[in-house]
């Protein structure tokens, strides 16, 4: 898949072998609920397949979402559930048709307890939090926010920031774009000064708070629509090194920007291989020359990779 997505973008590579993640590792996932069913959509189908095996998420979401099945039936249409598996017990995040009322909170809060669901909301209402849910980042911990994005498994996410931070080596001025709670933000800052800049605030205020642990250099955020107001070059060319992490639609502005700077060293993570090769061909065309590129699968039995690759700025 990359590969032939790299040929047909006209970008030249080596591409690695790919590297795994363990069956049974993936810590969130939404669900949909219905009925007396749980499970994820059959093939192009609005059907849910009712969950009773999976080799895809921890042991700990299956069993949590064996419990699930049979205590919701006081909904009255189908829900989403956005549930992840974090260090201090279970994330929920229920998005539902329903509105939210006094006797709908009692019923929520009723049916997940003794789960180990430590938060709980509904679409976007706090119903219940006994401990905030908390990730680690670069050995930091992280107040993860309600429906936030995060990395599916954690040997993903591990293999991803050890490749990034190869790539980025000894910079010390590092911009991290698309930054998320602080992914690759709150491991480089062991080393770098960091400047994460991301359009989700609560992301952004956790990895805020995150930034404030003990040894690191500093972290400074910035909410900005990185698809609508990319960096600019005086802005970009005061760093040695750009990360980047985009969702599926990549960084085609912000790869633009990249390709006419003086940037030295680039890292670049994708979930989509195709808007990958795009970005690459843009920057090469500017003067980059791509590394190796190292496929990660973190979406097992499916269509979808991630990758990681650097970029360096060519001679003259």
């Amino acid at each position: 898949m990359v590969q032939a997505a790299l040929i047909r973008a006209g970008v030249t590579a080596e591409v690695l072998g790919t590297v795994s993640v363990p069956p049974r590792s993936r810590r969130r996932a939404v669900l949909e609920i219905s009925c007396g069913e749980i499970g994820f959509h059959a093939v192009k189908s609005h059907e849910i397949v009712d969950m009773r095996e999976c080799l895809v998420l921890t042991p700990g979401l299956f069993a949590l979402a064996q419990q699930l099945r049979s205590r919701f039936g006081f909904l009255k249409a189908p829900a989403d559930f956005h549930v992840t598996e974090t260090l201090t017990g279970f994330d929920l995040g229920v998005r539902s048709p329903q509105k939210l009322t006094p006797q709908m909170s009692a019923d929520l809060a009723g049916a997940v307890s003794g789960l180990g669901i430590v938060r709980l909301n509904f679409n976007n209402a706090l119903v219940l939090e006994s401990a905030a849910p908390q990730v680690e980042e670069g050995g930091v911990r992280v107040h993860l926010p309600p429906y936030s994005f995060l990395q599916s498994t954690v040997e993903g996410e591990t293999a991803l920031q050890e490749r990034v931070l190869k790539i980025v080596g000894k910079a010390n001025r590092v911009a991290d774009l698309f930054s998320g709670v602080g992914t690759f933000a709150l491991p480089m800052a062991a080393k770098a000064k960091v400047h994460a800049v991301e359009q989700d605030a609560p992301a952004l205020a956790a990895l805020a708070e995150g930034a404030k642990a003990p040894g690191l250099k500093p972290v400074t955020t910035e909410r900005r629509d990185l698809f609508m107001l990319p960096l600019t070059l005086p802005e970009l060319n005061s760093y040695d090194a750009v990360v980047l992490d985009p969702p599926r639609a990549g960084a085609e502005a912000q790869a633009r920007q990249l390709a006419k700077s003086r940037v030295p060293t680039i890292a670049y993570v994708s979930c989509d291989a195709a808007t990958f090769a795009r970005d690459a061909a843009i920057l090469v065309q500017g003067g980059y020359r791509l590394g190796p590129v190292t496929p990660i699968d973190q979406f097992l039995w499916s269509s979808h990779i991630e990758l990681v690759a650097g970029f360096v700025r060519g001679k003259g």
